[in-house]
Order: structure tokens, then C-alpha cells, then sequence
């Protein structure tokens, strides 16, 4: 029989059980025991407690929650002070620590400190995700980014620099593939989406590329653009804008849009080489890009660009590009070209192991020794191009041998085919050894 009915109590009901109750009903339980007359003892034995549990609970009359004794730690009443920190260092609890001690001679462990600031690591998570979304008017606003992607061409993977930009309000995307990130591909890619788009915006939002950017005060929000970078702005008639520093979700339409080239136009493809891809950036650009059905705009970006922004966009005028012109300084190799980012150009054989000055402007290549213009080339997109002039070989080589073909590398040449036969050669040096 139940001993909460009111049944005898038995002997070898005094055996300890292990009874898994919630506390709430524990407490019932002791209650109604000790209505009907059990000891605390006997109570304590029955349920598997000790006997002062069960005299607490008696005396509270019911159950209560467990109260953690509140004691004043090391850090009570520098809440204001550690926010600050913790703010200025990015969420950097070890230097907090460093500075409670170097500066309040409060030492503490790091958990303590981590426990303290709990609460504000979870506020700029918060922060830093948190976006407000705008949206600009037709004409106004251009965003630009770069974004890598490795991708295979002519059977070999090459590491290709994704241009983007995107018109802030029809959301229309213009893509150019680069070798590099240096400003002349910026600039480059700017004066390219201007011709694609027919006109030019009011203002370019840029991230805060060093090519770009020179300095950002992410306190003052002061911003020093390139020297360049600001002049091209000027020639065009466009503001500069830059994104506050590790906040580039201010920028997210270009972000969003960089995700989208790299997943959809590039993800899983091959090609040829590098005037096929560009090929297919166009082709994507033109049928998949603008035709596309926007996820926040809900309509075609062509549709919002010939709507209202084509005819916001200043006009053009024909106005030719910005001239950039870039110096570098180079030696001739022994196979009687200068290297120019990966690409290779000739010059004429007599200056292997000459000093040069090469001077890239307007898409051509050109090579002085002194202040003699001795060569010039079209500049080769891609990467690891080779672009000979076969005059450059002549009086070494015989002319027929050589290929005029950018990518082409230079074949050896037969013996027959030299200009002097190989004795004289040996009778320069002395003899055969």
C-alpha cells in the first residue's frame, strides 16, 4: 500500500531511493509526508535527501527558487570604462585585460574580463551585421569592387581580377576581367562601364583600396583620395565616395553583385584563352546580367536602366579617355624582350642586358634606351602573353623563322639557318674548347 495514502510503513521502505523528481515537486511531496505525521528523518530517508533539506523545506512552507549569493567582483563600477575599451580595441578582451592593469592596477584573469563583457561582444556582432537599407535615384550612384577567382585558360589556372560595377538604382552590372588590382585596372575599369553604361553617374562609391584611398580616419571620417584617383574624378565630373572602413556592407549592392559574377558568369567554366572569356563576360553581361529578374528590385535591371536612369546618366560627348600613363624601369632579357606584367615584349636584340624605360599609355607598350624610342606594342591582356616584332631578331635570327603571334614563343633556330656560319663564331672566341 501507498505510504501517501496512509498505509503502514514497512521495514524495507527505510532502503535510500533514488527518486528523479523536479524540486517543485519534491517540496509537495515533503509536505504532504509531513502532514501525516512523518519525522524529518523518516521523510529524508524515504525521498533521499538529508534531513536539513527536508527541515528547509518545511520551514520555507513550499518550494523556492535557488538564490546565487550577489557578490561585488573585481569590475563593479567600471562598466562605463570597459565599454569604452572594449569599443575602441574591436572586441579585443585580452588587451582590455592589459589595460586594467597597466592603467587601474585591476588584475583579473581573462575569463573575467570575458564574462564581463558578454553582453557588448553580442551588441557589435549585432553592429556590424545590422544594414539600413537605401535607395539612391536614377543617375547617381556607382559602386565598384574587385573580386578574385581562379579560373582555367588555355589549360592552365590563372588567377583572373574581376572589375565590377553597379548603378545604385537599376542595379545593372557592367564586368571586366583583369591580370592585376593596380589603379590603372581601376581607372580602366571605370572608363569601361562608362562606355557600356552611355553616360556617367554623379557620384563612384569605392571601397578603401590603397590604389584608391590613401587614408581613412575611421573616427573623424576623413578621407585623402589618391592624387590620381582624384584627378581622374575631376576629368569626369564625378564625386568620389569611400565606404566607411570595415563596413563594406555599406557598399552591398557592388558586394552582392561581385558574389554574383564569381558564382553564376565564372563558377565551373573553361576557356581557350583570354579573348574568349572576355567574350563571355560580354555575352553574360548582355543576355544573363541585365535580363535577369533582380531578388530586391523584383524587375529586369535593363528594364530600371532604360526606364529612368539611361537618361539621368551625364552624357559622354565623346569626351576622350583619361590618359594614364605608367613608367617602369626594366632590363632586356637575354631573349630580347622586357617583362611587363607577366607579358612579354621585344625590343632589338642589340640591348640584351640594357637598361630600358617602358611607358604604358592609351593600350600601348613603349621602350626607350635613352631618349630613342626603340620599340612599341599594343598592351596584351591576360596573362603570359608574348608579343615579338621580328626586326627586333634580325641580323641573329633569320627573318622567316620568326612568328609574328602574341602568344607564340620564339622556336630554336637550325644551324643552317644562322646568319654567319659557326666557324666564325669560333674563330672570335679563340677556337672550340
Amino acid at each position: 500500500m501507498n505510504e501517501l495514502s496512509g498505509g503502514t510503513f514497512r521495514p524495507q521502505d527505510w532502503v535510500r531511493r533514488e527518486v528523479k523528481m523536479k524540486l517543485p515537486e519534491e517540496v509537495e511531496a515533503v509536505l504532504a509526508l509531513h502532514r501525516r505525521g512523518w519525522g524529518t528523518r523518516r521523510i529524508a530517508v524515504y525521498l533521499g535527501m538529508s534531513r536539513n533539506t527536508v527541515r528547509r523545506y518545511l520551514r520555507q512552507g513550499g518550494w523556492c527558487a535557488y538564490k546565487t549569493p550577489s557578490r561585488a567582483g573585481k569590475l563593479a563600477g567600471l562598466e562605463t570604462w570597459l565599454a569604452e575599451r572594449f569599443r575602441q580595441h574591436r572586441g579585443n578582451a585580452a588587451v582590455v585585460r592589459q589595460e586594467l592593469l597597466d592603467e587601474l592596477g585591476v588584475s583579473v584573469s581573462l575569463r573575467t574580463v570575458e564574462r564581463a563583457v558578454a553582453p557588448l561582444r553580442q551588441q557589435l556582432r549585432a553592429e556590424a551585421r545590422a544594414t539600413v537599407r537605401f535607395e539612391t535615384e536614377p543617375g547617381r550612384q556607382l559602386q565598384i569592387d574587385f573580386g578574385q577567382r581562379r579560373v582555367w585558360i588555355g589549360g592552365e589556372a590563372v588567377t583572373v581580377h574581376l572589375f565590377v560595377a553597379t548603378l545604385g538604382y537599376s542595379r545593372r552590372l557592367y564586368v571586366q576581367a583583369f591580370g592585376h588590382q593596380r589603379q590603372s585596372a581601376w581607372l580602366s575599369g571605370l572608363e569601361g562601364a562608362f562606355r557600356h553604361f552611355g553616360g556617367v553617374p554623379r557620384e563612384v562609391l569605392v571601397d578603401n583600396a590603397r590604389p584608391l584611398v590613401d587614408h581613412h580616419d575611421p573616427s573623424t571620417r576623413e578621407v585623402r583620395f589618391n592624387a590620381r584617383f582624384h584627378a581622374f574624378c575631376r576629368y569626369w565630373g564625378i564625386q568620389p565616395k569611400a565606404c566607411a572602413p570595415y563596413r563594406a556592407r555599406t557598399k552591398g549592392k557592388d558586394e552582392r553583385g561581385v558574389g554574383y559574377v564569381k558564382h553564376n558568369a565564372i563558377a565551373g567554366r573553361r576557356f581557350d584563352s583570354w579573348a574568349q572569356l572576355e567574350a563571355h563576360l560580354t555575352r553574360w553581361m548582355r543576355e544573363i546580367a541585365d535580363r535577369r529578374r533582380h531578388g530586391t528590385t523584383g524587375e529586369r535591371p535593363i528594364d530600371r536602366f532604360e526606364a529612368a536612369e539611361a537618361a539621368a546618366l551625364a552624357p559622354l560627348n565623346a569626351k576622350p579617355p583619361f590618359v594614364q600613363l605608367r613608367e617602369l624601369t626594366r632590363r632586356v632579357h637575354s631573349d630580347a624582350c622586357v617583362e611587363v606584367d607577366t607579358h612579354h615584349y621585344s625590343v632589338p636584340w642589340r640591348l640584351i642586358g640594357e637598361t630600358v624605360r617602358v611607358q604604358i599609355a592609351e593600350r600601348q607598350v613603349r621602350v626607350y634606351h635613352g631618349t630613342e624610342e626603340v620599340a612599341c606594342h599594343p598592351e596584351q591582356t591576360g596573362q603570359r602573353q608574348r608579343c615579338i616584332d621580328p626586326a627586333h631578331l634580325e641580323g641573329i635570327v633569320a627573318h622567316q623563322r620568326v612568328v609574328d603571334t602574341p602568344s607564340a614563343p620564339l622556336s630554336p633556330v637550325p644551324e643552317g639557318e644562322l646568319q654567319r656560319p659557326l666557324s666564325d663564331y669560333d674563330a672570335a672566341v679563340g677556337g672550340r674548347w
